[in-house]
This record gives C-alpha cells, sequence and structure tokens, in this order.
C-alpha cells in the first residue's frame, strides 16, 4: 500500500538565505544538528548547502566563511520530491543519486519538508540498509567552485 512521504518528513525546515555568509549555514547546522540545509528565496527552494560544501568548496580554497556567501558554493540543481510521493520510490530514487536527504515540495514547489535516510529507518520502518549501501559505494567528488553539477535536476527525483 503506497504511504506518502508527507507521513514521515520533517516540517520544521530550517533554511539559509543565498546571500547569507557561509559562517552563518554553519552556525545553523551546528545549532539543529544537521550536515545540509536548504537555501531558500522566499519560499522557493534555489539550492542546498552542506558542511562538505562548505569544507571543501569554501575552506579548503581558502575562502573566508564570515565573508562568502551561501550562494558561491552551494549546489544549485537540488533534488526534490514531492509530498505526496511514495515513501518507498523516494528512498530508490535516494539511493540512485546518492544522497541522504531530499527536500520535500508541494505541488506548487514551495519548500514544506525534507526527508533523511534517518527519517525513513526510524518513522517508516524501512530497511535502509541497500539505500545506505548504495549512498555510501564511491561516486566521483564534485570539486567545482560552483554547485551546479552536482545533483541534477530538481523534479527529475520527484516523478
Amino acid at each position: 500500500m503506497p504511504r506518502p512521504i508527507s507521513g514521515i518528513m520533517t516540517r520544521q525546515v530550517r533554511v539559509v538565505s543565498p546571500d547569507d555568509s557561509l559562517q552563518v549555514a554553519a552556525q545553523l547546522m551546528d545549532q539543529i544538528n544537521v550536515g545540509a540545509v536548504p537555501v531558500c528565496s522566499g519560499h522557493t527552494l534555489v539550492g542546498m548547502i552542506t558542511d562538505r560544501d562548505i569544507t571543501v568548496r569554501a575552506v579548503a580554497s581558502g575562502l573566508p566563511p564570515d565573508a562568502t556567501p551561501v550562494k558561491d558554493v552551494m549546489s544549485e540543481q537540488v533534488r526534490w520530491c514531492f509530498e505526496d510521493q511514495d515513501v518507498d520510490e523516494v528512498m530508490q530514487q535516494m539511493g540512485e543519486v546518492q544522497i541522504r536527504r531530499v527536500p520535500v515540495m508541494d505541488r506548487r514547489q514551495q519548500l514544506v519538508g525534507i526527508v533523511s535516510l534517518g527519517d525513513l529507518a526510524t518513522r517508516h520502518g524501512a530497511d535502509v540498509d541497500d539505500t545506505l549501501e548504495r549512498i555510501s559505494s564511491p561516486s566521483e567528488p564534485d570539486r567545482s567552485t560552483t554547485g551546479t553539477a552536482r545533483t541534477g535536476r530538481g523534479p527529475r527525483a520527484a516523478h
């Protein structure tokens, strides 16, 4: 029986603005104990920023975290899903594209939540071993200074 991802997603999503500094993004990640946050302009999802983006694309390149805007290192092409999509379909897509968290959109394409591999394991009772194995297998790192090539097109993950 299909079960919508809205039943297990985290609804209270904290976000950063593209113009926020990397330091602000890192402090938010530390405060709420996460490794990634959506980047929104108003209610529109424009990217994702991860702790790895900050470390590899900024700090390792000598960019100052307090003066570098999120938009300079965020991933712009974000995989996302719709809130009424089936949990198993979303989990399969996460494994295929090797991502641990997926923003959740309503049909107006407004951010309404986020779902992580941990949410799938604890709230859905899903066997995430196969998905975790696919996510954890080596892939080519994205060492670009802009995030445009990281995750592909958003709607593709949704349908």
